[in-house]
């Protein structure tokens, strides 16, 4: 089956919670079991499905989606064995469509989700010890333009 990308809707929450749950705890074991699956549905259905423009990759199945509010894109994950596949790649290039300027956040120990935005041109511009985030853990903002940061 080919890549098909569609924005998603309230059918999808519930596999779009597992992808993130599923992505979050292989990439993060330190962070695991930060919220339970009930938890992540709720963001989901209370914030994602409400606040954000949400877009899903698939191919019989979601293999990953993006979240975005206005410029900051709030979540992209890949399930864990269809990660390195183009898939995260797709989902940006919607969202680069729809916006000049992308901003997020991830941990900074996640060296893969780091590279992989690099390689994405985005620009590293603040970090942080984490005190202000809900897991306590080092961040790092990143930002792209469709223009260059100067």
């Amino acid at each position: 089956m080919a890549l098909e990308i569609r924005p998603l809707t309230l059918d999808d929450m519930d596999a779009a919670a597992k992808v993130h749950r599923l992505s979050f705890d292989d990439r993060l074991p330190a962070l695991a079991g930060l919220h339970t699956p009930e938890e992540d549905r709720g963001f989901f259905r209370d914030y994602l499905f409400v606040e954000c423009d949400n877009w899903g990759a698939f191919d019989g199945e979601l293999l990953g989606f993006i979240s975005l509010s206005n410029e900051w894109i709030e979540q992209l994950y890949v399930l864990p064995n269809r990660q390195g596949r183009g898939i995260g790649r797709a989902l940006l290039d919607v969202t680069k469509s729809k916006s000049a300027v992308l901003k997020l956040w991830t941990f900074q120990e996640n060296g893969a989700a780091r590279l992989f935005y690099e390689r994405n041109g985005f620009v590293a511009m603040q970090t942080t010890d984490g005190l202000g985030n809900e897991a306590k853990a080092p961040d790092v903002m990143y930002q792209w333009a469709a223009k260059p940061i100067l």
